[in-house]
């Protein structure tokens, strides 16, 4: 027992997974009871409300009372919510590890939101090309979608690298940009009215509401990024350049090419976070991913991922999502005014990143005394 707790604390994110559980403890205790209306599945696989038959005849809708933290519901909507968010932040952590920063993720979420929302309108059941096949639609919308977000990225990495200017003022310029672009097309209008096929795909539910088109792609990004920064050569000249850039480009690293990969891979991310937004929310808007900014950094720096550069993981990022959507879920659930919730955030950021500089002292601190 004793050797398996060993092995357990000596894994990277094991104190994530105790912080998680520290969370789900506390909001479990503390949030009370909650009446849920009872629904039962049909044999079709709708819900639907379950009724009962009073003394006097009268048909009375069924309840439930249930924990308002740990109910399947909510650990439903838990996911779902966290999933948009992990998707992002693990574009962001590779960022991160390689010592850069982006700014502009909610600007390219939103963009890429509004043109492929438009895209998807013109083949909707009220579009100019409403007769084309529903799939021919979907994946010209997703194409659009993505494609914007990932040229975005590129745009970003290649200013970056062109101009040799800190990714903070790119990026914070980029977010500007790019947010206003997608205002002056949409003139602040929404825009809906997607193929019914787009909709019903992402929004597949199992169990008690669980989204699971959503959380599948969040493990497929999960996986895929854990691939590339721990088991390819690309990830470990990411992790090389965020250590010592200069280190890094006199051992044969192609600096800029990195560079350049990293903001791509960002843009990526926030454009898939973006589409699975339009598959479940059915519109976009020029306002879509305010404040993403801060979510999706804070997730990566509660996460590990060091904003020195040179340290992070993509397990440890989504964990880090999953602890700020479990903040802002509390606060909803625990009754605490709403304009706290940025506050909080903001705070849990500046603590991770305190704690991370106290951590690297202390690294530099112990291989200072084995020198001497």
């Amino acid at each position: 027992m004793l050797s398996y707790l060993r092995t357990l604390f000596r894994f990277q994110e094991s104190g994530l997974l105790l912080v998680i559980l520290a969370l789900g403890l506390l909001l479990t205790a503390f949030s009370g009871r909650v009446r849920i209306p009872l629904f039962e599945r049909q044999a079709d696989g709708t819900r639907q409300r379950v009724f009962l038959t009073n003394d006097a005849g009268e048909r009375t809708p069924a309840f439930t009372e249930k924990n308002k933290f740990l109910n399947a519901q909510n650990m439903a909507q838990l996911a779902k919510d966290t999933s948009f968010t992990a998707v992002m932040a693990v574009g962001m952590a590779v960022v991160i590890i390689s010592g850069g920063i982006d700014l502009s993720v909610g600007a390219i979420y939103a963009l890429a939101s509004v043109l492929g929302a438009l895209a998807l309108r013109h083949y909707g059941p009220e579009g100019l090309a409403a007769g084309t096949s529903p799939i021919v639609g979907v994946l010209l919308g997703m194409g659009v979608c993505v494609g914007t977000a990932t040229l975005c990225g590129l745009a970003t990495g290649s200013l970056i690298v062109a101009l040799g200017v800190h990714p903070f003022i790119i990026t914070l310029g980029g977010m500007a940009i790019l947010r206003g672009i997608a205002f002056v097309v949409t003139k602040g209008q929404s825009v809906g009215g997607f193929p019914a096929t787009f909709r019903e795909f992402v929004r597949y539910e199992v169990g008690d509401g669980l989204s699971i088109v959503p959380m599948l792609v969040m493990f497929i990004v999960l996986i895929l990024g854990w691939i590339f920064l721990s088991r390819l050569a690309a990830g470990r000249r990411v992790y090389a350049i965020g250590g010592n850039e200069l280190a890094a480009r006199f051992s044969g690293i192609r600096v800029e090419r990195v560079k350049l990969g990293v903001y791509l891979i960002s843009g990526l991310t926030a454009g898939i976070a973006a589409l699975l937004s339009l598959g479940y929310y059915g519109a976009a808007t020029s306002g879509d991913g305010q404040g993403y900014e801060l979510n999706v950094i804070a997730a990566a720096v509660v996460g590990g991922a060091s904003l020195s550069g040179g340290r992070g993981s993509a397990l440890g990022v989504v964990l880090g999502a999953l602890i700020i959507q479990m903040i802002s879920s509390g606060i909803v659930i625990l009754g605490i005014d709403q304009n706290y919730s940025q506050i909080i955030i903001g705070s849990v950021v500046i603590a991770a990143v305190v704690l991370d500089n106290f951590n690297t002292w202390l690294a530099k601190r112990r291989l200072t005394a084995k020198a001497s």
